[in-house]
Formats: C-alpha cells, structure tokens, sequence
C-alpha cells in the first residue's frame, strides 16, 4: 500500500510537471514536449499503456481548447458561429509552350497562384465562405474565368486579386441516410467532371443544389444539379444561362475493389447572346461572330479502382485507377463528340505519397462550349489563320503525362506534360502540334 502510494504520489508529480511544461511553452512544442516524456514513462514502467494515452489525449485537447479560447478572445464571433476554418494555397509554376510551325513563338513563363479564404459553420446547419485569388487581367478587363495564375511581369508592379468564390450554403438535411445542400453565389464547380468538361479553375456563379443517398455501407448515390448565370444583358431579357443535371453510382465491392458510374447532361440557353469578346479559347464554329450550334451534351463516365495492400517506394496503401469519360453535343451536326480514358497510379496528398497518370483524350470541335473547358490543353493554330498562334479550347487531341509527389503534407511537387495536335488542321502543309510543359511547386495550408 505504501509503495502503491508512493507510486501514485510521483506519477501526480509528473503529470503536474508535464502540465507546467505545457504552459511554459507554445502549443505545438508543448504537445511534442509533454508526449516525448509521456512516452518515456511508459517505457520505463512508471505509467500504463492506458494511462499514457488518455494524458495525451487530454494533452491535445488542452491544447486545442486553448488554441480556440485564444482565437475567440482575438477575433470574437458571434453566438450563432460553431467553427471557422481559414485554408488557402500557394503554388510556385515554371511554364513552358512550344510549337511545331514555323513562326510560333515559344513561350517559357515564371507564375504563382495564391488563393486563401475562409469557412464559418452556423447553428441549423447553415455556411458562408469566401476565397480570394490572384488573377492575370494583362489581356484586359475582366480576367480570365478558368486561371488564378499570375505571371511574373512588368518589372515587378503590383498584382490584382479577385474574389474567386463567395457563396451561402443551407443543408437541411444530413441524417447519415440522405443529405440535402443549396447554395448560392460563386462556388466551387458542384459537378464532378473531368477539365474535358469544365476547367478545374473554374468557379461558376448561380445555384446548386446537391443531395446523396447512401444505400447501406458499400453503395451510394450523389445528385448534383445547378443553374449558372452566364451573362446579363442589359438591353435585352435572353441572358444565357448553363443548367445541367448529373448522378453518380460509387460502390464498393470488396475492400480492394470500387467503381463509380455517372451521367450528366447540360444545356446553354440563349446562346446568340453569348460574347466572343473575351474568348480566352478557341475552337467553336462561329458565324457572323455568333456561335453556330447550341450546346446540350450528354457525359458519361466510369472508373475502376483496385488497391493494394502495399507498393514499393509508396507510404500506405496503394491504388490502381481505370477512368473514362464520353461527350456526345446532339444540337451539333457534327464534329460534336468527345472522350478519354487513362489510369492513375498511386494517390499523392500525404507526406511520401505520390500519383503517375496518363490519359489520351479527343474533342471535337463543337463537342462542347470551349470558354469553359482546360486552359492548358493547347495545339497550334497556323499562322495563316485569324487566331494564329498557341491556342487552347476544343477541336483538340492528344496526350497528357502527370506526376505528383507529396514532399510533406503540406507541400507537393507536380510534373504535367500535354502533347496535342489539332484534330482538323485547316491550312494543309502545316504542323499543329504543340507541347505544354508544367513545373509547379505547391504549399498549401
């Protein structure tokens, strides 16, 4: 019993040694501190399995509290705010262009792109969020739709940033079997599309509304649908607008196995009103300056995903992933197909993870708007044509490499590759192949 009460009486020491410890010292070293010592307890008999981790336990969470408690006196919100969360990233980018043709003019580029924005959750289930972004307005105002990037220029001047998104959000339902969200403003795209679809810089503005149904514990259903605003005229009432609707079927089978299906279709109303003024892509047929068919496609698509166990040179478990995509514009009487297939290997977001893809992919010309899709899927134009040069949008096909390796968990280095040529290219005799290289390096927190 005496020695039972020694015991106790020296533990009650430590714990109120590593508590001083803790307050000495600034939260992130205090928590390593205080579990390094916790651990050395353990090792040495002093202290339980148990008893070292419910005092880490404990440890983190003083430090959270106190993280919060700190926060709150600092930035005091309302009583109807439960959380706020501030996250961003910044992405260092050396970019380089080439074509074939002779006359085009290669192009080697330094860029950044900085995005940072702020998340608040409400009582009742409500959320409000912005994102501000940088942004390049050097071909004139407004900036382009489907790039943050901004490049290193004009002797250092001084950079815009745009609000990139800004939205309300409401999900009234959320009972583990259905989920139920809206939201309005400017968003992060709601639909799950490949860059053959929609840029992934892309941030329409509209509404949304997004459900899912889980089946039991390997199946699911997601429903996404939106109305987005594509311009507004101010001397007539046919505004353009984008709708489109889509659903998902992601399963999985076994632990190594699951599969995902979906369908989406989209239709842009009022397209003679629709400006070229500001085209940052090319590829549609115009007339008379005004897009020659309407836009209503139909995707499909559909993947495979297998996971090992392990992989060599990779941290944790390791997937396989089969993927596809199909575009079929029936308001075009030609021309109007798209799709691509490829497989990705691997999964990078984590410290000493990674991911190698490949893909081929073609788009016909009038397959889709081209104001929306990849910005960086580029081929070269003739210099006899109007739009000569290096050239991004629709009518295009080719290659894409890309590699991903997660130096940190916060910080990824990425290698992309395009090797495209145009599908039709109208001056014969001449090359339209172009290569689009991509070196970036991203912290994002």
């Amino acid at each position: 019993m005496k020695k039972l009460t020694k015991q106790n009486t020296t533990k009650a020491a430590l714990f109120a040694g590593a508590t001083a410890l803790m307050a000495l010292t600034p939260n992130t070293r205090a928590q390593t501190s205080v579990d390094a010592l916790l651990n050395k307890l353990e090792q040495k008999g002093i202290l339980s399995v148990d008893e070292a981790k419910e005092l880490k336990s404990e440890n983190a969470t003083n430090s959270v509290n106190d993280f919060d408690a700190a926060m709150n006196a600092k930035f005091p919100m309302p009583s109807w705010i439960t959380s706020y969360k501030f996250s961003g990233d910044f992405r260092g980018r050396f970019d380089d262009q080439s074509g074939d043709e002779a006359g085009i003019v290669a192009r080697e580029r330094l860029r950044y792109r900085l995005r940072a924005g702020l998340t608040l959750d409400m009582k009742d289930n409500l959320e409000v969020g912005f994102r501000i972004g940088s942004g390049d307005n050097s071909q004139g105002s407004p900036s382009s739709p489907l790039s943050n990037n901004q490049t290193l220029n004009s002797d250092a001047s001084k950079k815009p940033l745009y609000i990139d998104t800004a939205y309300g959000k409401w999900t009234p339902i959320n009972d583990g079997t259905w989920m139920l969200a809206g939201t309005f403003g400017k968003m992060v795209n709601p639909f799950d599309e490949s860059p053959m679809v929609f840029d992934p810089d892309y941030t329409p503005e509209g509404a949304a509304l997004q459900a899912t149904y889980k089946l039991n514990d390997t199946q699911s259903f997601r429903f996404n649908s939106a109305a987005f605003v594509l311009d507004e005229m101010p001397k007539s009432s046919y505004d353009p607008f984008l709708f489109g609707g889509q659903i998902f079927w992601d399963a999985k089978w076994t632990p190594a196995i699951g599969t995902s299906l979906g369908i989406a279709a989209y239709d842009i109303s009022n397209k003679k009103s629709l400006s070229t003024a500001y085209d940052s892509n090319v590829g549609n047929t115009l007339a008379g300056g005004l897009f020659a068919t309407d836009f209503n496609p139909i995707v499909a698509s559909g993947s495979v995903t297998y996971t090992l166990d392990k992989f060599p040179l990779y941290a944790g478990a390791f997937p396989i992933k089969l993927a596809g995509e199909y575009m079929n514009n029936p308001a075009a009487s030609g021309k109007n197909i798209g799709y691509w297939g490829g497989v990705t290997f691997g999964k990078s977001g984590k410290k000493g993870t990674w991911d190698i893809s490949c893909r081929y992919q073609v788009l016909d010309a009038n397959a889709w708007w081209d104001q929306i899709v990849d910005d960086d899927n580029i081929a070269v134009l003739p210099t006899s044509t109007t739009a000569a040069g290096i050239v991004a949008g629709t009518g295009i096909k080719g290659h894409l490499i890309k590699v991903n390796y997660s130096i940190t968990d916060a910080l990824t280095f990425t290698f992309t590759c395009y090797a495209n040529t145009l599908i039709s290219n109208p001056v014969a005799g001449t090359k339209s192949d172009a290569l689009h290289m991509m070196a970036d390096i991203m912290w994002k927190f």
